[in-house]
């Protein structure tokens, strides 16, 4: 075999050992990046602007005096989606459109009922008024990354979205600028890094303090994310991206090498895993890992993944792979096999679940409609995709009838002097007497 991902046994003495390495992930922080990142947070708090554009000139070396040099207006955000090419168009404008579709089914309303004394309870759903965006810029450029994280807001009624991307050099992609354009961006940022966060969260001359940040980035981002959380809210921190597929040995081996492929050619980190029941068919796809590998554009990196945290795991039989599934917990699953709308209801965490093999885990980061943005680590356990209801805020609605308030002050009036809180007891029962 060519060594070029881990093997794994279910029923080996060692298993367990083997896959709690596997599958652990880093929770230790840098001291030395959390200290660079609080001084950066400082920095923009104290000096706004001014600090914006030095970091700028540091980081992204770009030769800026003010913060008009780094914002780009509706008509700049419309230029770029003039030059794009058609066919680049055409994919942005279907995949809004059908991630707008989606998103518009998460959408929640307001309601209220009337109790058995008249009170009228209920909650009001509201927008955020601000929500802000970090899309990465540099190494790579991520268009659908401006589609998953601006239309669900868009689609809440969020008020005003403050988008922000480095442009390293100078250099800035107009898909991106497309994307947001397309999106109903009316303005973007030309901001990185910890910097951008801290800009977001405590607001400058320019840039507008928001209520939520959302969007990837690299690991001063996700820091500045983790620091500012509280006088904002985030979407996650989020970790390395994974796949997992449950495979019965039905698909075509090479579909499976290339949907690992698909995310371990993210970064070194990133975790690809596939259980299958039967060795040859692992052998078969280690194969194809083998074959396929050589052709690709980011095989570095792909080789790297795969030998730090790939693998290709043998289990007894489909039960025995669901039950490792929600133990893992994947951002990804594929369920790579006959049956496979049958095994939809036996999975318990996961942040997206791809049924069939027909489905490629692509066509969800691109234009199937539900969000990419998505849970890692094993957080499925208990956070959920990016969605509408994540720029939406609830606010309980409580209205007494007379009856009703003199009925529940009684109440309210044994449970506080229970827990000696007599204030709370008299202002109940005053409006009783």
């Amino acid at each position: 075999m060519s060594g070029l991902i881990n093997r794994l046994k279910a029923d080996d003495a060692q298993f367990e050992a083997q896959f709690q390495a596997l599958t652990s992930h880093a929770d230790e922080r840098d001291p030395t990046l959390v200290g660079v990142v609080a001084d950066i947070i400082s920095e923009v708090r104290s000096r706004g602007d001014a600090a914006l554009v030095e970091y700028t000139r540091k980081f992204d070396r770009r030769a800026v005096e003010r913060m008009d040099d780094l914002v780009l207006d509706g008509a700049a955000l419309q230029a770029a989606l003039a030059r794009i090419d058609p066919i680049d168009r055409d994919a942005l404008e279907m995949a809004a459109e059908r991630i707008r579709d989606y998103h518009q089914h998460q959408l929640s309303a307001s309601w209220s009922f009337t109790d058995d004394y008249g009170n009228q309870l209920g909650q009001r759903v509201t927008p955020l008024a601000r929500a802000g965006v970090y899309v990465p810029g540099g190494k790579a450029s991520y268009p659908s990354s401006v589609l998953m994280n601006v239309i669900p807001a868009t689609v809440a009624g969020v008020h005003e979205i403050a988008l922000v991307v480095p442009a390293p050099e100078g250099n800035l992609n107009d898909l991106v600028l497309a994307a947001a354009a397309i999106a109903g961006v009316s303005r973007v940022v030309t901001i990185g890094g910890a910097q951008a966060i801290a800009a977001m969260a405590y607001g400058t001359e320019t840039v507008p303090r928001v209520d939520k940040i959302v969007g990837p980035g690299n690991r001063f981002v996700a820091e500045a994310k983790r620091q500012v959380f509280g006088a904002v809210g985030i979407d996650m921190v989020a970790g390395p991206s994974e796949i997992l597929i449950i495979a019965d040995g039905s698909v075509d081996p090479a579909w499976m090498a290339m949907d690992l492929f698909s995310q371990a050619e993210h970064d070194e980190q990133a975790q690809a895993i596939l259980l299958g029941t039967d060795a040859a068919y692992l052998d078969a796809v280690e194969a194809a890992i083998a074959a396929a590998l050589p052709d690709m554009e980011r095989a570095d990196i792909i080789r790297e993944s795969l030998g730090n945290r790939g693998a290709l795991i043998q289990v007894a039989d489909i039960d025995a792979a669901i039950m490792l599934s929600n133990r893992i917990g994947p951002e990804h699953l594929e369920l790579a096999t006959r049956d496979a709308e049958q095994l939809v209801d036996r999975i318990d965490v996961a942040g997206a679940i791809f049924v069939g093999p027909m489905t490629s885990e692509a066509l969800g980061d691109y234009c199937a409609g539900p969000n990419h943005v998505l849970p890692t680590s094993n957080t499925a356990r208990f956070s959920s995709p990016l969605g509408v209801y994540d720029f939406q805020k609830r606010s309980s609605v409580i209205h007494c009838s007379e009856q009703g308030s003199a009925a529940l002050g009684k109440v309210a009036s044994v449970l506080a002097r229970g827990e000696s809180l007599t204030a709370h007891a008299r202002s109940a029962e005053l409006r009783g007497e």
